[in-house]
């Protein structure tokens, strides 16, 4: 039996808790990576799972750490890292409803954000399956609150996720603290060298399942790019909105910021909408989430981390407003609709310095992305006069309580308006169009000369070639060689002996990157992966994209793109890195 010919999970041999389980969810025939998973995991072997978002890989892992739970014991049996909060309490969410029929299973999610007072509490009481995020896991072990004794499954979701943040040294402590029979299931969108330098490491001759590209970028899906101006995005974005009838929609941003703009600016042009970002407490997240999936709210705007674990079907699209920073979230993004071989629409608004990002996506997906003609103001009309007769007409074909409504049009004639005056008006304000500030002809930007003949727009935006990250192990960069105070993508600048660190001149600041001062320093015990990690998360920015870090006694500098440096000020304005208060500011 292949996996091609799996047509339902009762053939993998499941309990019928599970199945059950399964039949309520809704769920029928395994997707490629569970049709591939369960059976291997399910046999005992470590295993190496290639999967994106949106591909089923929750139940991938999840079924067969259900299936190996002795709820006879209260200890920890299974433990999954997960990048963030947010997918952290996903997966939590995902196991608890696959378990639902199997009685006295326990499941706590663990992370920052939430009170390590009340998960301690949890966890005394009792607890077969751990879901957190590193640094919220290694706290309960400096602890002693959470030991991994009888842990027989470990699972790093969302691998790559977790090493762009820098929690490559939290994930080797936590892996090394396992017992050695343990059994290691690792899911990652790529295999990059330090995903690969991780599983030689800590698993054991493991099994390699891959879904191939043409099962990530689903063929349902149409992708439309918009050359758009800056100030223009939000109009051509409603228009996209009305002109396709989305009523269930994704927005993606590249900043907190920007979400919380978007919202303001949809929700004064009477569109129902709401933003989810990192600022977000859990119990605003789940009110957010609540509504949209109730369809009360119809857009929702949000960063890309903050996506991270937002499983939502039915989509009608997704609207990539900013053009993501990394080609791997473009497939997480667009991967949100066109499911269950339904259609979707993935629309891409690009403004003249994004072109080259979306250059760099087509050669990555190997998907030519059509270039869309922005509808003009008269097509909108058009589109809501249509759908506003349309609505009139079913209203009158029900007949319901129109004898209480059937007199307005006889006293609006009385005082004076004809019915032509009083139907015009009653469209204009159902529909709500009015006409604004952007002529149909001051919404795209304009193709320069030569700008057709080059793979970008008129300004090339830096990503450092090691990607910013700092783990050790890194061939290229041989660690973080220890001692060392400088972290850069190229080169080994090694603080001379006898040379103090303040007399010391960081190097200069490469083209498109702007340095920033941090207050702490070596004396506050902090390592580069702090700083990326505290950066990317509060920031939602990718890790590979931060450039050299200077620490020295009591400071520190860091190079950040240029575009995303007044985003780090306000998000890491207030915050602490490793417990600890941080300054941080332009460097002078």
């Amino acid at each position: 039996m292949t996996t091609e010919t799996i047509e339902s999970f009762s053939e993998l041999g499941l309990s019928e808790n599970i199945l059950k389980a399964l039949t309520e969810m809704g769920f029928t025939k395994p997707s490629p990576i569970q049709a591939q998973g369960i059976p291997a995991v399910m046999q005992g072997s470590d295993v190496i799972g290639q999967a994106q978002t949106g591909t089923g890989k929750t139940a991938a892992f999840g079924i067969p750490v259900l299936e190996r739970i002795d709820i006879t014991s209260n200890a920890v049996q299974a433990l999954v890292l997960c990048p963030t909060r947010e997918l952290a309490v996903q997966v939590s969410e995902e196991i608890g409803r696959l378990a639902k029929f199997q009685r006295g299973i326990k499941i706590e999610a663990i992370y920052g954000g939430d009170s390590i007072d009340r998960q301690i509490r949890s966890l005394k009481k009792g607890v077969h399956i751990v879901v957190g995020t590193p640094g919220r896991v290694m706290d309960h072990m400096e602890r002693k609150t959470l030991k991994f004794d009888e842990v027989r499954m470990m699972v790093l979701d969302e691998a790559d996720e977790m090493l762009d943040m820098g929690f490559r040294e939290d994930i080797e402590s936590i892996l090394a603290d396992m017992p050695e029979d343990r059994q290691t299931i690792l899911f990652s969108a790529t295999m990059s060298k330090p995903i690969m330098s991780i599983t030689k490491r800590f698993l054991n001759d493991p099994i390699l399942i891959k879904v191939v590209r043409n099962e990530l970028t689903n063929v349902n899906i149409e992708q439309v790019y918009f050359e758009v101006k800056p100030q223009a995005k939000v109009e051509v974005m409603t228009r996209l909105i009305d002109m396709h009838h989305l009523k269930s929609l994704l927005v993606f941003c590249n900043t907190k910021r920007k979400v919380d703009e978007i919202v303001e600016d949809l929700q004064l042009r009477g569109y129902a909408s709401e933003g989810i970002h990192g600022d977000l407490r859990q119990q605003q997240r789940s009110n957010v989430m609540s509504k949209f999936k109730a369809g009360v709210t119809t857009i929702l705007v949000a960063t890309d981390v903050a996506a991270r674990g937002i499983d939502v079907s039915g989509l009608d699209g997704v609207i990539n407003y900013d053009i993501p920073l990394d080609e791997e979230y473009y497939v997480h993004r667009i991967g949100r609709t066109g499911r269950a071989g339904m259609s979707g629409k993935a629309f891409s608004l690009v403004a003249r310095d994004e072109k080259y990002r979306l250059k760099t996506i087509e050669g990555y997906t190997k998907v030519k992305i059509e270039k869309g003609v922005i509808p003009s103001y008269e097509d909108i009309v058009g589109v809501r006069k249509a759908r506003f007769v349309e609505s009139i007409s079913v209203s009158i074909q029900e007949g319901d309580d129109q004898e209480l409504f059937g007199d307005v049009l006889e006293m609006l004639q009385h005082a004076g308006y004809s019915t032509e005056q009083v139907v015009g008006a009653m469209a204009k304000q159902i529909m709500g169009v009015q006409k604004n500030e952007y002529g149909d002809s001051n919404l795209a930007w304009e193709e320069r000369r030569g700008d057709a003949g080059r793979s970008g727009g008129d300004r090339f935006e830096r990503r450092p070639s090691s990607g910013g990250r700092f783990e050790r192990g890194n061939d290229r960069r041989e660690g973080e060689r220890r001692g060392a105070d400088r972290y850069a993508p190229k080169g080994d600048f090694r603080r001379p002996e006898g040379v103090r660190d303040e007399n010391r001149k960081p190097a200069s600041v490469e083209a498109g990157m702007t340095r920033l001062f941090l207050s702490l320093g070596r004396k506050d015990h902090i390592m580069p992966k702090d700083i990326v990690g505290a950066i990317a998360g509060e920031a939602n920015i990718p890790g590979k994209t931060i450039g050299a870090i200077d620490i020295y006694d009591k400071f520190t500098f860091v190079d950040v793109p240029e575009r995303d440096a007044r985003a780090v000020l306000r998000a890491m304005d207030g915050n602490t890195i490793k417990g600890k208060p941080v300054q941080i500011d332009i460097a002078k």
